[in-house]
Formats: C-alpha cells, sequence, structure tokens
C-alpha cells in the first residue's frame, strides 16, 4: 500500500460532506433544485459558488426533472455534470433516468433517501432509489458519512471510464446520514483533483470537427443492441468499481469493494443489509460474539451492478440468513434485496435457508435489540423458509 496521503479532521453533516467532495472536484455543470433532505447539498454548493469556490456554472432549475435534463445538456456536450435529490424528486426525474443512461452519460447523481409519498413523509426508506434499480444507473448505498464522502469522489471515476460511461447514483440514508455530524477525515483540494482528473469524452456535441449524434430514435432493428450495450457496461463495471476503490485505499487507507464482510467468515448465521442500519448490526454482532455466538454481516455497498458472486461466495455454507429490505415490493413474494441475494444463492447452488426482514419503512426506528431477535429467529427452523414466514414485517402496528 502506498503512504496514505495527510487529511484533515473535521465536522460536519452527511449533507455538507457531500457537498464538500463536490467542492473539490469542481464539476463544469451544477443543476439544483431543493428537496427535503438533500436541500443542504446544494444549498452548500451553492455558496461555494457565490464565494468564488469552484468555477461551476450552477444552475437552478424549476423541477427535479428540469435538473436531471440539465445535466443530461451538458454531458452531452463534454461537461462533467453533477446533481442531487430525494424521494419525490426521484420520482419526478424517473423518465430522464433512462435517457441519462441510454445515451451513456456519466452523470453523478447524490440521493438522500427518503420515503415516497402517500402520505407524506420526509424520512428514509428506499422506496426512492429502488424503482431506479432498472434505470441503468450504477447505486452505490454509504454505511456511514465517511463512506459517503468517499463515494462521492470515487462516483466521478467510476462513471467516467471509458468501459462504463454510465451515470451513478451515490445514495445515503435521510436525516441518518445526511444531517448527523461525525468526524470526517477531509482529503487536500489538490489530492481530490488529481484523483478525479479531468473529464474528456470521446464525443461531444460541441466538437464541430468530429460530429456525433446523440438521442436518436431507435426501431426494433437497432433498439435491443443499445440496451445490450449497456448491460455489458454495466457488468464492467463490477471490476471498475473495486479498481477505483484499490487506487482510492492507496491514497486514503479507506476500501469500499462491492460488499463488506464483517465477523462473516466463520458465522452460522449472517444478515445481508444496506446503508446506516449496518452499524447498529456490527454492535450487536460484536456483543453476541462476546457471548460466543457466531453470527455476523455482509453489507451490500453496490446494489447496481449487484454483486451476487461474493453473496454466493460469502454465504452459500452459512445455517440460515436474514435479508433486510427498507423498501416494500408490493404484490411480490418478497422484497427487493431478498429478491436479488435469494436468487444469487440459488443460481449458485447453494441451500442456506432465508427469511425477509422489512425494517425502517418510513424512518420507523429500528433497535439492536430487533437485531438480536433476528438471530434468534435464524435459529428456529419455523421461523425461517416456509411460505408462511417467508417475509416479517418488524415493529409493525398489527
Amino acid at each position: 500500500m502506498k503512504t496514505k496521503i495527510q487529511s484533515r479532521m473535521v465536522a460536519r453533516r452527511g449533507d455538507e460532506a457531500v457537498a464538500e467532495a463536490m467542492r473539490q472536484i469542481n464539476p463544469d455543470v451544477v443543476t439544483a433544485f431543493p428537496i427535503t433532505p438533500q436541500t443542504e447539498i446544494v444549498q452548500a454548493f451553492n455558496q461555494f459558488v457565490v464565494n468564488g469556490d469552484v468555477d461551476t456554472e450552477y444552475v437552478a432549475v424549476e423541477s427535479e426533472h428540469a435538473s436531471l435534463s440539465g445535466c443530461v445538456a451538458a454531458a452531452a456536450c463534454g461537461a462533467r455534470a453533477h446533481t442531487a435529490t430525494s424521494s419525490c424528486g426521484l420520482a419526478l426525474m424517473h423518465e430522464m433516468l433512462s435517457v441519462t443512461s441510454g445515451m451513456r452519460l456519466p452523470v453523478v447523481m447524490h440521493v438522500v433517501n427518503r420515503a415516497v409519498s402517500s402520505p407524506i413523509n420526509i424520512h428514509c426508506d428506499y422506496s426512492d432509489s429502488m424503482p431506479a434499480r432498472d434505470a441503468g444507473w450504477i447505486q452505490i448505498y454509504a454505511g456511514t458519512l465517511q463512506e459517503a464522502y468517499d463515494n462521492a469522489i470515487q462516483a466521478v471515476r467510476i462513471a467516467e471510464h471509458p468501459d462504463v460511461l454510465l451515470p451513478v447514483m451515490t445514495c445515503m440514508d435521510g436525516f441518518i446520514l445526511g444531517h448527523s455530524f461525525e468526524p470526517l477525515e477531509i482529503l487536500p483540494d489538490e489530492a481530490v483533483r488529481k484523483f478525479a482528473g479531468t473529464y474528456k469524452p470521446e464525443h461531444s456535441l460541441l466538437d464541430v470537427e468530429n460530429p456525433a449524434a446523440f438521442g436518436c430514435i431507435a426501431f426494433h432493428e437497432h433498439y435491443y443492441e443499445f440496451k445490450r450495450q449497456q448491460i455489458d457496461a454495466m457488468e464492467k463495471a463490477r471490476d471498475v468499481i473495486l479498481e477505483v476503490g484499490t487506487e482510492y485505499c492507496d491514497l486514503t487507507g479507506r476500501y469500499y469493494g462491492l460488499t463488506e464482510s464483517y465477523n462473516l467468515e466463520d458465522a452460522d448465521y449472517a444478515i445481508v443489509a444496506m446503508g446506516s442500519v449496518c452499524g447498529t448490526i456490527k454492535k450487536v454482532v460484536n456483543e453476541m460474539r462476546a457471548d460466543g455466538e457466531k453470527v455476523g454481516l455482509l453489507r451490500i455497498r453496490s446494489f447496481r451492478p449487484f454483486p451476487y458472486q461474493e453473496i454466493a461466495t460469502a454465504l452459500r455454507h452459512k445455517k440460515a440468513v436474514a435479508v433486510l429490505d427498507r423498501s416494500l415490493s408490493f404484490g411480490a413474494q418478497v422484497h427487493q434485496l431478498q429478491i436479488e441475494t435469494g436468487y444469487a444463492l440459488f443460481t449458485h447452488g447453494s441451500k442456506v435457508k432465508i427469511a425477509n426482514y422489512v425494517y425502517g419503512i418510513g424512518g420507523r426506528e429500528f433497535f439492536p435489540n430487533e437485531v438480536e431477535q433476528i438471530f434468534r429467529d435464524l435459529k428456529k427452523p419455523d421461523r425461517i423458509g416456509s411460505e408462511k414466514n417467508m417475509v416479517h414485517y418488524l415493529s409493525v402496528k398489527e
């Protein structure tokens, strides 16, 4: 490992940490529309613009749909374009999500996860980003505020890699991370800008000497091939995420892969989860390990591309696994993360027993004793594996 670069320790809220990363990257264009709990990202970045700390063209637009549309236009012209949103704002962007990925534009969008109406709710779950899982965007979920900052920096390199050229969505839990203070290691500005490099697209709408077409019409003779190329790019993104992560680790000493295993190697029972809840799970795992219980955690960082091989390798020999979902797939037998995890195990020949637990919908509190109960459930055959007990809704008032 190379010598770790000297960082400075500061106290920041999550939204401010992401804005700080954006300032250091100095994107060409940032489009902005406020929505709780994301507003402080674009608000803080706007102050950097006003202060002259960045050269960014900051565009305050009339809606989230316009925000992503502005990024599409800027990126097609060869600019490095960023934006941020939450909840219904992401839903309003939905048409442009597929346009962005279909045009192979490396836009970076920071999503501060929040429940989608109705009823109106401003707290965290993944009902905003999960409906976007099939829109062709890379999705990376932070477990800590530090990781949210680090993900924002790495996202640029991942999106712009010539083997990828796909937009990236960096996600962090609304309020839990977005508005919480944590000690944060901030890299020197010059180190971040050197790491991010300069975006030099192969094609640009403004390159009149080498004209290229963007957003053309494609009927059945060619449309399928465009989509197949996006699939190939998403598959290649796996290695690129790991390569960028290794290079970032050389710079900072912090490595983030597609997944994170915690006390998992010799565990008999495991929980699979994403986001900030993993901090609570780690605490319980430590306490139960002290009592001789062989329990562990597999945290999913990259939901798209989905790390099916890593999941199968990590979990195939466990006695039982619980998958925690913070979103709902109405009408499905189980919910989103469980669907993906279960199929990854099935296709790799694992017969591990698996159960789905839903938690934290609309910001509902999730407590350590519930983690303990999940691990106790995994030891009871009648609590997992049967159709009757396929999904458990934690702390719901019934």
